[in-house]
């Protein structure tokens, strides 16, 4: 076969390859985001999306731009229909926002914890704590450890979602921060990654998938419905307006046909 046969009958390939795939669309988990959309993706096949990691800053997910540095994972676990559902497998800091926190003048204490939740999630936590001042290896030990419990006592006793409920509004955080406190100020105490090791028991709660279809269904009526008002409206507009300048028009000309009589008779007179 020539060689220019051969590029076409790739290019052909190539082609029907494209055509095969359909857009996928990529779903937050049931609880606590409602099955909230977060993003696309293109494949050929249910089972090559399944596996797949989607990432997005957590300002995306919840409009809080004092979370723009903290970057969120996803983990597509199920595909139904057209819609790839996700678990959410935990989150990072972006190195450049840890990088600026840390100064030279400032004591730095570091640690893994790995647990398992009330429902059998297997979770590892990385603490960051970042003291006012220098410190002492003791108080960097002393910190450690009171974090570390803490961390092991509320993970143990809390499912993963409470866990998540805790980290996405400062609770956990600021529990152990009370207590590290206690030993020398501190400064920032944050998780640099959170990581979902393996997951456990999950727990079928709030709106289904065929529910949040009606519910989005109901707000493109609405927002059609909208639109058909606004358009409405400023076509009356437009319409009042042609009024109005055809209506001027005519007293104009109406002004105007008086004048020329006027002017007739003077002509006629003289």
């Amino acid at each position: 076969m020539a060689k220019g046969a051969v590029s076409r009958a790739a290019a052909r390939k190539q082609k029907d390859k494209w055509k095969a795939k359909r857009w996928y669309t990529i779903r937050a988990p049931r609880n606590p985001w409602s099955f909230k959309v977060i993003g696309e993706t293109l494949a050929e096949d249910d089972q090559l999306v399944i596996g797949r990691h989607y990432e997005l800053m957590q300002n995306e997910l919840d409009g809080d731009f004092s979370k723009m540095h903290v970057k969120i994972r996803f983990n597509v676990t199920e595909v139904v229909n057209k819609d790839a559902l996700t678990e959410f497998i935990g989150y990072d800091l972006m190195k450049d926002h840890v990088r600026r926190l840390v100064r030279r003048e400032r004591g730095k204490i570091d640690d893994t914890v790995d647990l398992v939740s009330k429902d059998g999630f297997y979770i590892r936590f990385k603490p960051l704590i970042i003291s006012r001042a220098r410190i002492k290896a003791s108080q960097k030990q002393q910190m450690r450890t009171i974090a570390r419990n803490v961390i092991l006592r509320v993970g143990a006793s809390s499912t993963w979602l409470d866990i998540q409920k805790s980290l996405f509004d400062g609770t956990l955080e600021n529990t152990i921060k009370d207590e590290v406190t206690k030993i020398q100020p501190v400064k920032n105490l944050l998780f640099r990654r959170v990581q979902l090791l393996q997951s456990g028991v999950l727990i079928d709660e709030g709106p289904t998938l065929d529910e949040i279809h009606e519910l989005e269904k109901s707000k493109e009526t609405i927002i059609e419905q909208e639109n058909d008002v606004l358009v409405a409206a400023e076509a009356g507009a437009e319409i009042s307006e042609l009024a109005e300048e055809s209506s001027e028009e005519e007293e104009s000309s109406e002004e105007e046909e008086p004048t020329e009589e006027k002017n007739s008779e003077d002509n006629a007179d003289y």
